[in-house]
């Protein structure tokens, strides 16, 4: 297969990429980034870290995807922020009653 054929290629540096969500956490962007790959949108995460003791606190994580995915991507990030916390699949245990006697 070549490299234009695959999945989920990274979209190409020389076409107009925009800014579709930044955060501090590279943890959050990994799973923005994994909830557009699953939509089938092609993004690139960047890292942007400014020298601590130049600029103390500024830096984070920006996904970018191609202009034209730019609108179904921030729709679905603001689908994703808006979703209760709690859809999380949980199972509650149970005391048994019969565990003290």
């Amino acid at each position: 297969m070549a490299a234009s054929e695959e999945k989920n290629p990274r979209p190409n540096p020389n076409e107009k990429l925009v800014r579709v969500f930044d955060t501090e956490q590279e943890s959050e962007a990994l799973i923005v980034r994994g909830l557009l790959e699953s939509a089938g949108i092609d993004s690139d995460l960047t890292s942007l870290e400014a020298q601590q003791d130049i600029l103390p606190g500024v830096g984070g994580t920006v996904i970018l995807t191609r202009e034209e995915d730019a609108d179904k991507a921030r729709k679905l990030i603001e689908e994703y922020r808006r979703a209760p916390e709690d859809e999380t699949a949980e199972i509650t245990i149970a005391e048994d009653p019969q565990a003290e006697k």
